[in-house]
């Protein structure tokens, strides 16, 4: 394919200096497009019959060829998804946006790895992505998806729920997958993990906090919901791979190995993504004749975009770069208003990025106030910033490092808590209709706020700036106990409590 001037410089770059670019195959081997589903970047043709099971000519199922077509070197930043035509075009033109070269397997090609004659061999490619394979790979496809993770490639395995079988050979993704990973003759459970024979449909937030994790805090956002449309859930074995860890559970399970919805792990040189649902990969357009929906963009407020793009950009992404770990971070109360803080981190020059320092005073929600190039400094030394402006309360302190290829990693929190100088009377205490509040002059406009034992904020008032002292009436609360807070500014200077009688 003849590649523009303008996709080299507005895609390339990134991967030009790097030595190559990068190439991601889509399966259309595998039955993607039996049934209702519709699995491929694109397609032109629709003549495709899974009657007997396996694909054959005769009948009105997508059939994607290797090359999508308009070309892909006329993509751009604005390039909309139905420039192709196939459920997972979203995901195609994403992955060109981001400087990858994207490619189809299609249904009468060979799954090979390491054959000098397929000139779609594994090894040509750094990604494959399986969306909902229904054929049972053979014992020779088995040999070559083992080895093309191990001797470094990235395997994306998207699965649905039991009992999914779209081309009625009595097989499912579910099935599939797991007898991918359990009877293939090189090794029982390489990727540390299985997918459960489960149906469910779902919004989970549940997402463990990993604030360093590439999948959830990668180049594409932060990850904070998943939806599942009856989908599956998987359990993870870290006996078998100690690598694998999970960033999404389903709405109230443990941290523990079950009721997984996604998870990651290494296997050799390589790495292996599992995803347990592939409504989230359909964008909502392709075969006219099947019924699609806008999982990618639309559901879990675009959350399936960020997910689905950071955990291909982390299989796509070389291990022959040391990510930056910390070595040290300290933080040293200076005076009354400044903090001094430290840091050295183990970068290298091909991972350099920046570092953004955060202040948070709840230990949750940190903001940056503080930009540093990680080239400011030699890297032998160590990085400083003085906060002048620390607050007479808690100080919460993290750095977060941005690497070249845009991978987060977060350091530890460190609190630094500045003695709280001003006073605050509450009379009287318990209380049956009026509440006197006497505190020191305020600096700036703040609040006044009253939580119930549940966590329910029952009322706000605005507190001008230089308040001393506030009168409420609490005539009508119920008898209870309740928690009363100050605030100057956006900064909690007071939290008392007092009882209604």
């Amino acid at each position: 394919m003849k590649t523009s001037l303008f996709y080299l410089l507005f895609f390339g770059f990134g991967h030009f200096l790097q030595g190559q670019t990068v190439k991601i195959l889509f399966d259309a081997k595998k039955a993607e497009t039996a049934g209702n589903a519709d699995w491929v970047i694109d397609a032109d043709l629709y003549n495709l019959s899974y009657s007997a099971g396996n694909p054959t000519i005769g009948g009105t199922e997508a059939n994607a060829r290797r090359t999508p077509t308009p070309t892909q070197s006329n993509i751009t930043a604005s390039t909309a998804e139905n420039y192709w035509k196939g459920a997972l075009s979203a995901w195609g033109i994403d992955c060109v946006k981001k400087g990858y070269l994207v490619e189809t397997l299609p249904y009468d090609s060979s799954l090979t790895y390491g054959n000098p004659n397929n000139v779609q061999d594994l090894s040509n490619y750094k990604v494959f992505i399986v969306c909902e394979p229904n054929i049972l790979f053979t014992a020779a496809e088995k040999t070559a998806l083992l080895n093309f993770v191990y001797n470094g490639g990235g395997l994306f395995m998207v699965s649905d729920h039991t009992v999914s079988d779209r081309n009625n050979d009595g097989f499912d993704s579910p099935d599939i997958w797991n007898d991918l990973m359990t009877n293939n003759g090189i090794k029982t459970d390489p990727f540390g993990f299985s997918f459960d024979l489960a149906n469910i449909s779902q919004a989970s937030f549940n997402v463990p906090p990993l604030p360093g994790d590439s999948l959830l805090h990668g180049p594409m956002g932060d990850v904070t919901e998943l939806q599942w449309f009856n989908g599956t859930t998987i359990t993870m074995h870290p006996a078998n791979n100690s690598s694998i860890k999970a960033v999404t559970y389903t709405t109230g399970s443990a941290f523990n190995n079950n009721n997984v919805m996604c998870a990651y792990a290494r296997y050799g040189n390589g790495k292996i993504v599992a995803f347990g649902d592939s409504s989230p990969c359909d964008d909502g357009t392709g075969d006219t004749g099947d019924g699609l929906f806008n999982g990618y963009f639309t559901d879990a407020a675009g959350n399936h975009q960020k997910l689905l793009m950071n955990a291909t950009i982390w299989l796509a992404t070389s291990n022959s770069l040391i990510p930056i770990s910390f070595v040290s971070f300290n933080a040293k109360s200076i005076n009354e208003n400044t903090v001094s803080l430290k840091w050295k981190a183990n970068e290298s020059a091909s991972s350099a990025g920046t570092y953004a320092i955060q202040k948070s005073t709840n230990g949750v929600d940190f903001k940056t106030i503080a930009t540093i190039d990680a080239n400011q400094f030699s890297p032998a030394a160590h990085y400083c910033y003085t906060d002048l402006s620390a607050i007479a309360a808690n100080n919460f302190y993290r750095i977060v490092s941005t690497e070249a290829t845009g991978s987060k990693t977060y350091s530890t929190v460190i609190r630094i808590t500045k003695n709280i100088a001003s006073t605050i009377s509450i009379y009287p205490n318990p209380a049956s209709k009026t509440l006197h509040l006497n505190f020191d002059a305020l600096q700036n406009n703040g609040q006044v706020k009253i939580w119930d034992v549940f966590g329910r904020n029952l009322y706000t008032h605005a507190l001008s700036k230089t308040s001393q002292q506030f009168i409420l009436d609490i005539s009508a609360f119920t008898a209870a106990m309740y928690r009363i807070q100050i605030l100057d500014g956006s900064q909690i200077i007071h939290t008392a409590s007092f009882i209604k009688k």
